[in-house]
């Protein structure tokens, strides 16, 4: 077990968080859709997630069942401590499993925030991301419609997901960028988006550390998530699982303890 922020902290979204945190995509069924094999592990692992191994930054949307994994770390953790980040996300449409429809409709953006604040059981969410940038909508109303809900009390900051470099420039000339998150591993070792956050002193969320596992040396998360947090101070890795003992393994390729 470990007391310390594994691997460090870094600041997101006005709070000072571990630099591993903790993906809860894999907290769904097969296909990213309604419920896991066993919900009592799934809420088991999110407990231990913050309680044990001191990760208090954690990473959903309300794609991931849909709705699923965000009422799950509400049963799990409400109330939630004053020091840990629940990151979500809007912006995508979930009619199937596997199915993942970019949707980026002011009134869309505006039910799946308002959905999200009741799952959650909180007044405001610290840090909602864009999922996908839709681009059957002009960009400046998608952002003009989040940053409508921070104004109004109901997002703290307001992140990207999955972008690109023109995207995130774009974006910024329209409201201020809390954090990015974006594919960055030992296969997609290259991101512009990186490089201009470095520059920015803006906070950069490297999803699929792993690469879904084929990032793993002989079964050792150690090289890949180290090598990833050396890059660069403001870096942040969200992997994710759904068997404990992966997650035991992220942390003590991080902390080098016996988790």
């Amino acid at each position: 077990m470990t007391t310390q922020p594994p691997g460090g902290t870094v600041d997101i979204a006005g709070k000072t968080v571990s630099r591993l945190g903790f993906g809860t995509m894999r907290l769904t069924g097969p296909g990213t859709w309604g419920d896991p094999d066993n919900r009592d592990r799934a809420i088991g692992m999110l407990r231990s997630a913050v309680d044990a191994f001191g990760i208090t930054h954690l990473d959903t949307a309300d794609a991931y069942g849909p709705h699923t994994v965000e009422h799950l770390i509400k049963d799990a953790l409400h109330p939630y401590p004053g020091n840990l980040l629940i990151a979500t996300k809007v912006g995508f449409a979930r009619p199937a499993p596997d199915v993942w429809v970019p949707h980026g409709h002011p009134v869309y953006l505006r039910a799946c925030v308002e959905a999200s604040l009741r799952r959650l059981a909180v007044e405001r969410l610290d840090l909602c991301y864009l999922h996908r940038i839709d681009p059957a909508v002009p960009l400046a109303d998608q952002l003009g419609t989040l940053a409508e809900l921070r104004d109004e009390g109901k997002i703290g900051h307001i992140g990207l997901s999955k972008v690109t470099h023109d995207d995130f420039t774009l974006a910024r000339k329209q409201i201020p960028v809390a954090a990015v998150q974006n594919v960055l591993n030992i296969h997609t070792r290259y991101d512009a988006v990186l490089e201009a956050c470095i520059d920015a002193e803006i906070p950069y969320v490297a999803y699929r550390p792993l690469d879904a596992g084929a990032a793993l040396l002989d079964r050792d998360a150690t090289g890949p998530l180290c090598w990833l947090l050396a890059r660069a101070p403001n870096i942040a890795v969200i992997p994710g699982t759904s068997k404990p003992e992966h997650l035991a393994r992220n942390v003590k390729a991080i902390t080098g303890s016996r988790a």
